[in-house]
């Protein structure tokens, strides 16, 4: 029995993974140690087995890490050893077949593999209705670091679609041939030459101001010296601009710049001499035409009367006067950048793959209802705004419709611009610029119509982002004119309590002057109101 016990465990353990039977009786003594050994040897084989199929499954995971190694090196290699895209002299941009690139190192997208940082951000959802703050609010943008941002720059420019080379009129004695707009400096261009302009072919002549000299700046009206001239000349990968005529605004300065940008970033301000007497009055203007950040270039011999016309000349003719910058970001003299340069222009054209970006206007999207606002504020002429809508509805201007969409809105908020130097961008606000010369200064009456006639010849758009984004990287101050009308911060009165007399005999206040506690927590609570009413006061102020 018991060894037909032993002989069944035993044919359990290994014999039927043998495909083997055992039909031999075992007696009890003399043939347990052979019965023993066999058991161990069959263990023995067993986990040679097991670990013969480890080792194997050990030897293809180690094959295959090496290969992954292998590749990964090679992939690295290869894109370490790339050329290195290095500056050739001169950069003019209006012209492809021409460009070169500053870059002085070539990045892929931000984190390409994984997508980028800001691919799962939205916005929250807006603040409820009704409560003490009204108006237009900015809402959170996402930005990656600044130093990701400037090594995200594209190595190459953006396609211009069909224009390739953008060359612009030149005429010493401008005639004026039609009864209605234009100027000396825009070159009077006719209804048929305007209307050519937006027939778009791969080399174009247009007028662009500075129509009297092949040297935008020198005796061209809009004069510069020749010093800032040359500066004006340099290249650069990005600028910051901006300009303050007739001493309309403060020079307000940026905030939260990287040393990179305030390295490699030069921040233009084009200001007239009435401007510039203000600020050597004030002090503010050092011997080397600075101030903070800024760089001040004084203009002279200014086209127009209108100090708000003579400032659309730097904001959208950029590229004439700064022939050989890549990106530019355009803010009104009245505006303080608070966001890097490089993040600025990393989350509204690179990410966006854009040559051009403008925010909405908050409110209006319709350029009719915008024309009747700049009525009832009295931006402008009534009667020369009406003459500008009338024009442009007889060439089928239309008020704004969903059936516009992707288009989302035909009023920009126009105190920013970010923009890519490229023919296609470059042709755009020279056209943009010839209505606001011939028609209105009010430029966000003649953007949609430039844009739509762009639009219908060639495959590019604008990207038109949310004005709470814009108003995320700049803050909006007043003008002087309306701060030199607001009084002064009026200081908080001190209250001093009234002495107390006391009763010489029992050392308490005197009846006349003693106060129940009623009425002396009332009055500490009057004093509380009043004192928060002055500051809510000194705060909108």
């Amino acid at each position: 029995m018991n060894g037909g016990s032993l002989g069944q465990r035993g044919s359990y353990g290994s014999l039927l993974c043998d495909g083997k039977s055992s039909n031999n009786a075992r007696k009890p003594s003399s043939k347990m140690l052979p019965v023993s050994s066999r058991e161990k040897e069959r263990v023995l084989l067993g986990i040679t087995r097991c670990l013969g199929r480890r080792r194997f499954a050990m030897l293809l995971l180690v094959s295959l890490a090496l290969l992954v190694f292998i590749w990964g090196s090679f992939t690295v290699t290869k894109e370490t050893t790339s050329p290195t895209v290095r500056p050739t002299g001169s950069l003019h941009f209006d012209n492809i077949a021409k460009v070169s690139h500053r870059s002085t190192v070539c990045h892929y997208k931000v984190n390409s593999t994984l997508g980028h940082p800001c691919d799962k951000f939205s916005l929250p959802p807006p603040p409820p209705s009704g409560g003490r703050r009204i108006g237009p609010r900015p809402c959170p943008v996402c930005y990656i670091s600044a130093e990701q941002a400037r090594a995200s720059m594209p190595c190459s420019s953006s396609a211009s679609p069909v224009l390739h080379n953008l060359t612009y009129v030149v005429d010493e004695n401008p005639v004026k041939t039609e009864s209605h707009g234009g100027s000396d400096f825009g070159g009077y261009p006719s209804l048929k030459q305007r209307n050519d302009s937006f027939d778009i072919r791969e080399s174009m002549t247009v007028h662009c101001g500075f129509v009297k000299g092949n040297r935008p700046g020198f005796q061209t009206g809009f004069d510069i010296d020749e010093a800032d001239l040359m500066k004006l000349e340099d290249s650069h990968e990005v600028i910051v601009a901006s300009a303050i005529f007739g001493n309309y605004d403060i020079i307000q300065q940026p905030q939260n710049i990287s040393e990179a940008a305030r390295k490699n970033v030069p921040f233009y301000m084009f200001i007239d001499k009435e401007t510039e007497m203000y600020l050597k009055n004030s002090s503010a203007l050092d011997s080397n035409m600075r101030i903070g950040l800024w760089r001040i270039i004084v203009v002279r011999n200014i086209p127009y009367t209108d100090a708000r016309r003579n400032g659309k000349v730097p904001k959208l003719l950029l590229h004439r006067l700064l022939p050989n910058v890549r990106y530019s970001i355009w803010i009104d003299g009245k505006l303080q950048l608070v966001v890097d340069p490089y993040q600025v222009l990393e989350r509204f054209l690179w990410q966006q793959n854009a040559s051009f970006a403008i925010s909405r206007h908050y409110r209006r999207f319709d350029v009719f209802e915008e024309a009747e606002a700049n009525k009832a504020a009295g931006k402008y002429g009534n009667s020369s705004i009406d003459y500008q809508i009338e024009f442009y509805k007889k060439e089928g201007l239309s008020p704004y419709s969903k059936a516009k969409l992707p288009i989302t809105s035909d009023v920009p908020e126009g105190c920013v611009i970010i923009r890519e130097h490229i023919p296609i961008t470059n042709l755009f606000t020279c056209l943009w610029f010839n209505e606001v010369d011939r028609f209105t200064a009010r430029d966000q009456l003649s953007f949609s119509t430039v844009r739509d006639k762009m639009m219908a010849k060639v495959d590019w758009s604008i990207n038109m982002f949310l004005d709470c984004e814009r108003r995320n990287f700049v803050i909006q101050a007043y003008h002087k004119d309306l701060l030199d009308q607001m009084p002064p911060p009026v200081a908080p009165a001190i209250r001093h309590p009234p002495p107390l007399h006391r009763d010489s005999s029992s050392g308490r206040s005197s009846g006349k002057n003693s106060r129940r506690g009623r009425d002396r927590r009332s009055g500490s609570r009057q004093h509380r109101k009043a004192a928060a009413g002055i500051r809510e006061k000194q705060a909108f102020l």
